[in-house]
């Protein structure tokens, strides 16, 4: 009895532990997008104003002090979030969306137009995603909607792979075939059989495909890409302040701090809804 009590109370603890992790990770999550979103509403500077001397340290005016010509951190902190969220959030979208919609058909479709399918995506998916972006951004310069488009891009192949197999799983179950044999349009079976039964993994799937376009869309900013100077964005901040680190870390460990916190923070909450999706 005391083994099997042992047991339980471990089991007990892992669960408390793993929601006050969850509850940990959202709330992270809820703070950078919050000050992503609304910080240029409570900035306490311009983000381009030279407030100060460059690389000065934190001080009670300039909590986070200065970056490499003399503006104040915080609010370039604040007003630099909002691009990399929103583009990875627009990224993450148009691949779930041409992803899920390519991976389904495809994994319902027979075995060549199934196969055809793949093979396209795998032209795209053998193209560095740092590549694509630099063409996207040559033909674009100083788009955000290229750089929107590029990780989109960049994401869709193992997009389209994963639904396609999860599909494929689905497809050959017992109640897909009782579908079909009651009449039901391709439609139906997709939306009634299909989807529900993929919606954990696709959730899992956008997750992690976040998380890797929060990545891409900092380092196009990192690279210069995108909307350029004096736009703050947190990847160009890091680049930006770099050659100061001796003097002060600020400039570059805030936005990174905010840029990890971030996508590990999303890929918990994206394992969580996933896995609560499966045991529905």
């Amino acid at each position: 009895m005391n083994g099997i009590d042992t047991a339980e109370t471990g089991a007990a603890v892992t669960v408390t532990r793993s929601r006050h992790a969850l509850t940990a990770a959202g709330t992270a999550a809820a703070v950078v997008v919050l000050a992503a979103l609304l910080g240029p509403l409570v900035a306490p500077a311009s983000p381009t104003a030279q407030v100060g001397l460059p690389f000065d340290v934190p001080s009670a005016a300039h909590p986070l002090g200065t970056d490499a010509v003399g503006r104040d951190v915080l609010s370039r902190l604040l007003h630099g979030g909002r691009a990399v969220v929103l583009l990875a959030a627009g990224a993450t979208l148009l691949a779930s969306v041409v992803g899920v919609t390519l991976g389904v058909l495809s994994g319902l479709a027979g075995r060549r137009p199934g196969e055809f399918v793949v093979r396209v995506v795998d032209v795209v998916a053998v193209i560095p995603g740092l590549l694509v972006l630099l063409v996207l951004a040559a033909g674009f310069p100083g788009s955000d909607t290229a750089i929107l488009v590029g990780v989109g891009l960049v994401s869709l192949p193992f997009s389209v792979r994963v639904m396609r197999s999860a599909t494929r799983q689905v497809a050959v179950r017992g109640f897909v075939d009782a579908a079909r044999a009651r009449g039901d349009s391709r439609w139906r079976i997709v939306r009634h059989d299909i989807l529900p039964n993929v919606t954990g993994t696709m959730l899992a799937e956008a997750g992690i495909r976040f998380s890797a376009a929060v990545h891409l869309t900092a380092t196009a900013g990192f690279l210069g890409l995108g909307a350029g100077p004096p736009t703050a964005n947190w990847g160009r901040m890091v680049n930006e302040n770099t050659a100061g680190i001796a003097l002060t870390v600020w400039p570059v460990l805030a936005p990174a701090l905010l840029l990890v916190t971030f996508t590990v923070s999303v890929n918990l909450l994206a394992d969580d809804l996933a896995a609560r999706w499966a045991d529905r």
